[in-house]
Protein backbone atom coordinates (compact mmCIF):
# COMPACT_ATOMS: atom_id res chain seq x y z
CA UNK A 1 0.00 0.00 0.00
CA UNK A 2 2.71 2.14 0.76
CA UNK A 3 4.09 1.91 -2.93
CA UNK A 4 0.81 2.59 -4.45
CA UNK A 5 0.44 5.71 -1.88
CA UNK A 6 3.82 7.39 -3.26
CA UNK A 7 2.99 6.34 -6.84
CA UNK A 8 -0.25 8.07 -6.61
CA UNK A 9 0.87 11.13 -4.66
CA UNK A 10 3.58 11.58 -7.08
CA UNK A 11 1.80 11.49 -10.27
CA UNK A 12 -1.57 13.56 -8.95
CA UNK A 13 1.23 16.00 -8.05
CA UNK A 14 3.31 16.23 -11.02
CA UNK A 15 -0.01 16.20 -13.07
CA UNK A 16 -1.86 18.64 -10.99
CA UNK A 17 1.25 20.88 -10.96
CA UNK A 18 0.53 22.88 -7.20
CA UNK A 19 3.86 24.77 -7.78
CA UNK A 20 2.86 26.06 -11.37
CA UNK A 21 -0.23 26.63 -11.00
CA UNK A 22 0.35 29.17 -7.94
CA UNK A 23 2.70 30.84 -9.61
CA UNK A 24 0.24 31.32 -12.70
CA UNK A 25 -2.42 32.47 -10.09
CA UNK A 26 -0.34 34.66 -8.42
CA UNK A 27 0.50 36.34 -12.01
CA UNK A 28 -3.44 36.76 -12.20
CA UNK A 29 -4.22 38.19 -8.97
CA UNK A 30 -1.38 40.75 -8.06
CA UNK A 31 -3.50 43.25 -6.83
CA UNK A 32 -6.15 41.25 -4.88
CA UNK A 33 -6.69 41.28 -1.44
CA UNK A 34 -5.25 38.42 0.46
CA UNK A 35 -8.92 37.42 1.69
CA UNK A 36 -10.21 37.47 -1.41
CA UNK A 37 -7.25 35.33 -3.07
CA UNK A 38 -7.80 32.94 -0.61
CA UNK A 39 -11.39 32.67 -0.91
CA UNK A 40 -10.59 31.91 -4.76
CA UNK A 41 -8.49 29.35 -4.39
CA UNK A 42 -10.59 27.64 -2.07
CA UNK A 43 -13.44 27.61 -4.28
CA UNK A 44 -11.02 26.46 -7.61
CA UNK A 45 -9.25 23.39 -5.09
CA UNK A 46 -13.03 22.37 -4.31
CA UNK A 47 -14.30 22.47 -7.96
CA UNK A 48 -11.11 20.92 -9.03
CA UNK A 49 -11.29 18.32 -6.33
CA UNK A 50 -14.82 16.95 -7.39
CA UNK A 51 -14.27 17.04 -11.01
CA UNK A 52 -11.09 14.78 -10.63
CA UNK A 53 -12.77 12.77 -7.55
CA UNK A 54 -15.40 12.25 -10.30
CA UNK A 55 -12.99 10.92 -13.03
CA UNK A 56 -10.97 8.59 -10.44
CA UNK A 57 -13.97 6.91 -9.43
CA UNK A 58 -16.30 6.85 -12.55
CA UNK A 59 -13.87 7.46 -15.42
CA UNK A 60 -13.24 3.54 -16.01
CA UNK A 61 -16.28 1.71 -15.31
CA UNK A 62 -17.88 4.80 -17.75
CA UNK A 63 -14.48 3.30 -20.04
CA UNK A 64 -15.89 -0.21 -19.92
CA UNK A 65 -18.90 0.32 -20.71
CA UNK A 66 -17.29 2.02 -24.06
CA UNK A 67 -15.54 -1.60 -24.29
CA UNK A 68 -11.99 0.29 -23.09
CA UNK A 69 -10.10 -2.35 -22.00
CA UNK A 70 -7.66 -1.92 -19.25
CA UNK A 71 -4.55 -2.60 -21.39
CA UNK A 72 -5.39 0.04 -23.65
CA UNK A 73 -6.63 2.75 -20.53
CA UNK A 74 -3.01 1.89 -19.35
CA UNK A 75 -1.21 2.53 -22.82
CA UNK A 76 -3.31 5.69 -23.96
CA UNK A 77 -2.54 7.24 -19.76
CA UNK A 78 0.90 6.23 -20.42
CA UNK A 79 1.11 8.02 -23.20
CA UNK A 80 -0.38 11.57 -22.23
CA UNK A 81 1.41 11.38 -18.77
CA UNK A 82 4.63 10.61 -20.75
CA UNK A 83 3.88 13.56 -23.29
CA UNK A 84 3.47 16.01 -20.09
CA UNK A 85 6.55 15.10 -18.37
CA UNK A 86 8.81 15.78 -21.23
CA UNK A 87 7.21 19.22 -21.20
CA UNK A 88 8.20 19.28 -17.71
CA UNK A 89 11.68 18.17 -17.94
CA UNK A 90 11.97 20.96 -20.77
CA UNK A 91 10.05 23.30 -19.11
CA UNK A 92 8.35 24.18 -22.78
CA UNK A 93 6.73 27.63 -22.97
CA UNK A 94 3.92 26.03 -25.18
CA UNK A 95 3.64 22.52 -23.04
CA UNK A 96 0.68 21.11 -22.06
CA UNK A 97 0.28 21.90 -18.64
CA UNK A 98 0.23 25.64 -19.99
CA UNK A 99 -2.55 27.35 -20.92
CA UNK A 100 -2.86 28.45 -24.47
CA UNK A 101 -2.57 32.07 -25.70
CA UNK A 102 -5.95 32.59 -26.07
CA UNK A 103 -7.37 31.19 -22.58
CA UNK A 104 -4.47 33.29 -20.91
CA UNK A 105 -6.09 36.26 -22.78
CA UNK A 106 -9.58 35.07 -21.52
CA UNK A 107 -8.20 34.60 -18.36
CA UNK A 108 -6.96 38.09 -17.64
CA UNK A 109 -10.30 39.97 -18.56
CA UNK A 110 -12.41 37.37 -16.20
CA UNK A 111 -12.90 39.05 -12.49
CA UNK A 112 -13.48 36.06 -10.78
CA UNK A 113 -10.19 33.16 -11.85
CA UNK A 114 -11.74 30.22 -9.86
CA UNK A 115 -13.47 28.33 -12.23
CA UNK A 116 -11.41 29.12 -15.45
CA UNK A 117 -8.66 28.73 -15.61
CA UNK A 118 -7.74 28.19 -12.33
CA UNK A 119 -9.82 24.71 -11.61
CA UNK A 120 -9.81 23.87 -15.14
CA UNK A 121 -8.20 23.57 -17.23
CA UNK A 122 -4.51 24.37 -14.58
CA UNK A 123 -5.49 21.92 -11.68
CA UNK A 124 -8.23 19.53 -13.10
CA UNK A 125 -6.88 19.53 -16.79
CA UNK A 126 -6.63 15.93 -18.96
CA UNK A 127 -3.41 14.80 -17.45
CA UNK A 128 -4.57 14.89 -14.05
CA UNK A 129 -8.07 13.43 -15.05
CA UNK A 130 -5.90 10.35 -16.91
CA UNK A 131 -4.08 9.94 -13.80
CA UNK A 132 -6.79 9.32 -12.05
CA UNK A 133 -8.49 6.83 -14.06
CA UNK A 134 -5.40 5.01 -15.00
CA UNK A 135 -4.92 4.85 -10.52
CA UNK A 136 -7.85 3.73 -10.18
CA UNK A 137 -7.95 0.86 -12.84
CA UNK A 138 -4.56 -0.19 -11.17
CA UNK A 139 -6.33 -0.86 -7.79
CA UNK A 140 -8.24 -3.22 -9.76
CA UNK A 141 -11.72 -2.49 -7.74
CA UNK A 142 -9.98 -3.04 -4.28
CA UNK A 143 -11.61 -1.06 -1.87
CA UNK A 144 -8.10 -0.13 -0.12
CA UNK A 145 -6.57 0.50 -2.92
CA UNK A 146 -9.24 2.91 -4.31
CA UNK A 147 -8.96 4.52 -0.68
CA UNK A 148 -4.66 4.91 -1.08
CA UNK A 149 -5.62 6.58 -4.17
CA UNK A 150 -8.62 8.96 -3.04
CA UNK A 151 -6.22 10.06 0.08
CA UNK A 152 -3.28 10.36 -2.39
CA UNK A 153 -5.69 12.83 -4.41
CA UNK A 154 -7.05 14.70 -1.31
CA UNK A 155 -3.40 15.28 0.35
CA UNK A 156 -2.07 16.38 -3.00
CA UNK A 157 -5.15 19.15 -3.39
CA UNK A 158 -4.63 20.18 0.90
CA UNK A 159 -0.91 21.46 -0.43
CA UNK A 160 -1.92 22.88 -3.67
CA UNK A 161 -4.57 24.83 -1.31
CA UNK A 162 -1.89 26.17 0.73
CA UNK A 163 0.14 27.11 -1.93
CA UNK A 164 -2.39 28.74 -4.04
CA UNK A 165 -3.24 30.53 -0.36
CA UNK A 166 0.40 31.46 -0.15
CA UNK A 167 1.30 31.89 -4.09
CA UNK A 168 2.39 35.49 -3.70
CA UNK A 169 4.58 34.94 -0.93
CA UNK A 170 6.26 31.35 -2.54
CA UNK A 171 6.70 33.01 -5.85
CA UNK A 172 9.13 35.62 -4.26
CA UNK A 173 10.62 33.03 -2.01
CA UNK A 174 11.22 30.58 -4.53
CA UNK A 175 12.31 32.40 -7.89
CA UNK A 176 11.96 31.35 -11.52
CA UNK A 177 14.72 28.81 -10.83
CA UNK A 178 14.36 27.44 -7.89
CA UNK A 179 9.91 26.26 -9.32
CA UNK A 180 11.91 24.92 -12.33
CA UNK A 181 14.10 22.78 -10.71
CA UNK A 182 11.56 21.55 -8.98
CA UNK A 183 8.80 21.30 -11.72
CA UNK A 184 11.78 19.10 -13.97
CA UNK A 185 12.23 16.72 -10.94
CA UNK A 186 8.26 15.87 -10.65
CA UNK A 187 8.82 15.81 -14.43
CA UNK A 188 11.63 13.13 -14.26
CA UNK A 189 9.67 10.97 -12.08
CA UNK A 190 6.44 10.98 -14.09
CA UNK A 191 8.22 9.76 -16.77
CA UNK A 192 9.16 6.59 -15.01
CA UNK A 193 5.69 6.41 -13.81
CA UNK A 194 4.47 7.05 -17.38
CA UNK A 195 6.76 4.15 -19.37
CA UNK A 196 5.78 1.77 -16.45
CA UNK A 197 2.09 1.97 -17.46
CA UNK A 198 2.82 1.59 -21.09
CA UNK A 199 4.71 -1.15 -19.97
CA UNK A 200 1.60 -2.39 -17.98
CA UNK A 201 -0.73 -2.11 -20.89
CA UNK A 202 0.87 -3.85 -23.60
CA UNK A 203 2.01 -6.46 -21.41
CA UNK A 204 -1.79 -6.85 -20.13
CA UNK A 205 -2.75 -6.56 -24.04
CA UNK A 206 -1.41 -9.81 -25.10
CA UNK A 207 -0.50 -8.20 -28.59
CA UNK A 208 3.09 -9.25 -27.51
CA UNK A 209 3.47 -12.88 -27.01
CA UNK A 210 5.77 -14.01 -23.93
CA UNK A 211 5.71 -9.93 -22.76
CA UNK A 212 3.71 -10.64 -19.31
CA UNK A 213 3.24 -8.01 -16.58
CA UNK A 214 5.35 -8.59 -13.55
Amino acid sequence: MLETALRSFTTFFATIGPLEAAVIFATLTPKMAFAERQSIAIRATLIASAILAFFTLLGGPILNQLGVSIAALQTAGGVILLVIAIDMIFARPGGSIKLTPPEGAEAQSRDDVAVFPLATPLLAGPGAMSAGILLAANAHGEPLGLAVVMGALGSVMVLTLALLVLAQQLSRLLGVTAQRVLIRVFGILLAALAVQALFNGIGASGLIPGVKLP
